[in-house]
């Protein structure tokens, strides 16, 4: 890894801001790294308000989108709720069609099968709109590059209102609505709404005009947490505000769905990182082992009962989907080195018998080995499916629109995508892949890079500066949890390796071997790391600070991310 020290802030802002706040120079220090540099920005980042919401009508096309919304209530229309299988599409279709349901009972949802019928909208979804009589389709978290299909469906006299938060194309679809922050001529102050977000601007729009209180969107924030989340974007200005609030409403009065699993995994507060990784993955393992509408009921229904019924099916799902996941990832691995394609700027790996539902996971997995923009495809139908993933700081989505004469279809973001291709055309996609990425990445992107925020000394870590830490979730892109750095410390004497296959590296961690009081440190995945521990050699640490819970006793300790000889 390599440890970059983050530009640190000014000192005198960083004086002034701790003075004002009555807090430690270096909580102020990181406070002024992310622009927070006045009491009144510090109150408005410790304490999201809802009021500071942007007014939705901002948002290109949204006051056609709500009027066509009131037409099709006034002449009773049939409306199709229709989302993408994903985490982000799935809370979408949740938070819009039970809102809409809540005033208007003419309302159904869709979700496309992964297998049968791929990303985003379909033919196959238009159909089932006009054999079962739906004029108008509001489709989240895809379509903003549907431009043949919304055509399809005006022939057949079906309209559509699109959400989404991918980057559009050239061309922007024949739909009545695009609400899309990212589209050019969309002057939305946030343009970094995820999907399920987008649904939110679209409901709170309603609420707006309808003059209801919008204490009604308050139940629904929960989705729009997870979604955030899950679909890993920036947690700053109007998504700190969502995901801020969306966790208060998972920890106290979440949805029967929610609360189920909650139930299941018998945990007490969550966090957002542990939405990102508990309720997460099971809302998309519907979806990757089965058929998404599976998470979209659990999300939806009310009866707590039935709630532990789907979150059982669920977490069946999950465990298969955590096999078929271990699995590809090693015959993945296994094929990298029999074909000797360790060295090179990207991976691209391909197997007709992978599970189309786990490649996002295997491609991020991967990554983990060898870190470099990485594709696994599987076949789909007559053609090739890949999902593509990336490292910090290279722009996967571009490399991939020079790849474009080797592709049929493709969308994403900078960092995950999703494409299609022909048998025929796989290896010289490979070829253009590697060769487009060779040229463009900064080489130093091949190697993982560890941002630390700050150097503090050992002594400045106490349950106050962790209280204070916490306080500053949630914790994503944007506003990562911050990481420290401690040079020259030693191990008391009893670190040990732990954990099943002895990986792990637990140690208690003193200034100095004449420390009366250490401070606990866990290194997962840093078992290798054992040799700088061994002697009385002084090493330097990186950490987020952490709190370890074990038979009721909660005590405050380092997660370490990596360790290193002191120079």
């Amino acid at each position: 890894m390599r440890w970059t020290l983050k530009p640190q802030p000014c000192a005198n802002k960083t004086k002034q801001l701790s003075t004002e706040l009555a807090i430690d120079p270096f909580l102020a220090g990181l406070l002024v790294q992310r622009g927070i540099d006045a009491f009144a920005k510090a109150k408005s980042f410790f304490r999201p308000d809802l009021n500071e919401l942007h007014d939705p009508f901002l948002m290109k096309d949204m006051d056609v989108a709500v009027k066509r919304i009131q037409k099709a209530i006034g002449n009773n229309e049939n409306i199709l709720i229709y989302g993408d299988y994903d985490v982000d599409g799935t809370t979408s279709v949740a938070l819009v069609s039970t809102f809409i349901s809540s005033y208007y009972d003419r309302v159904a949802t869709y979700i496309p099968d992964r297998y049968d019928e791929g990303y985003g909208i379909s033919y196959k979804g238009i159909d089932y709109a006009v054999d079962n009589e739906f004029s108008l389709i509001i489709a989240l978290d895809c379509g903003v590059k549907a431009i043949d299909k919304v055509a399809y469906a005006k022939e057949k006299g079906v309209d559509f209102i699109i959400c989404d938060h991918h980057r559009p194309g050239k061309k922007l679809p024949d739909a009545v609505a695009v609400l899309d922050p990212k589209r050019a001529d969309c002057y939305y102050p946030y343009d970094e709404l995820c999907g399920c977000g987008v649904g939110f601007k679209l409901c709170q729009a309603i609420v707006e005009t309808h003059e209801w209180d919008f204490e009604l969107l308050i139940p629904y924030l929960d989705l729009v947490a997870t979604a955030i989340g899950a679909d890993i974007v920036p947690i700053t200005g109007e998504n700190r505000i969502l995901a801020f609030h969306g966790m208060e409403v998972i920890n106290t009065d979440p949805r029967p769905g929610f609360k189920a699993i909650i139930h299941q995994v018998n945990k007490d507060k969550l966090s957002i990182t542990d939405v990102v990784f508990i309720i997460a993955p099971r809302i998309n393992a519907a979806g990757r082992m089965k058929h998404a509408l599976h998470a979209v009921e659990l999300m939806t229904t009310t009866d707590f009962e039935q709630a532990i019924e789907f979150a059982k099916e669920i977490e069946d799902f999950n465990a298969d989907r955590r096999e078929a996941d271990r699995s590809i990832t090693q015959k993945a691995l296994n094929q990298i080195i029999e074909n000797k394609e360790e060295s090179g700027f990207t991976t691209v790996v391909y197997d007709k018998n992978w599970h189309k539902g786990v490649i996002g996971i295997v491609a991020s997995r991967l990554i983990e080995t060898y870190y470099r923009p990485t594709l696994v495809f599987t076949k789909s139908g007559e053609k090739l499916a890949a999902s593509a993933r990336s490292v910090s700081g290279f722009d996967v989505y571009n490399a991939l629109e020079q790849c474009g004469e080797f592709i049929e279809q493709f969308g994403g973001h900078k960092y995950a995508a999703g494409l299609t291709l022909l048998p025929e055309n796989y290896k010289k996609f490979k070829a253009r892949f590697e060769e487009v990425v060779c040229a463009t990445i900064d080489k130093k992107s091949l190697t993982p890079e560890l941002k630390i925020d700050a150097t503090i000394p050992l002594e400045a870590v106490n349950p106050k500066f962790y209280r204070i830490i916490e306080q500053m979730g949630p914790f994503g892109p944007g506003n990562m949890r911050p990481v420290f750095m401690t040079s020259k410390v030693m191990d008391s004497g009893y670190g040990k390796c732990v954990g099943k296959d002895e990986d792990h590296l637990k140690l208690k961690i003193v200034s100095s071997s004449k420390s009366k009081n250490g401070i606990d440190a866990i290194g997962f995945n840093l078992g290798n790391k054992q040799e700088f521990i061994k002697t009385e050699q002084k090493f330097d640490i990186a950490y987020v600070l952490d709190q370890n819970v074990w038979q009721g006793n909660t005590t405050l300790q380092l997660r370490l991310k990596d360790l290193k000889a002191s120079l």
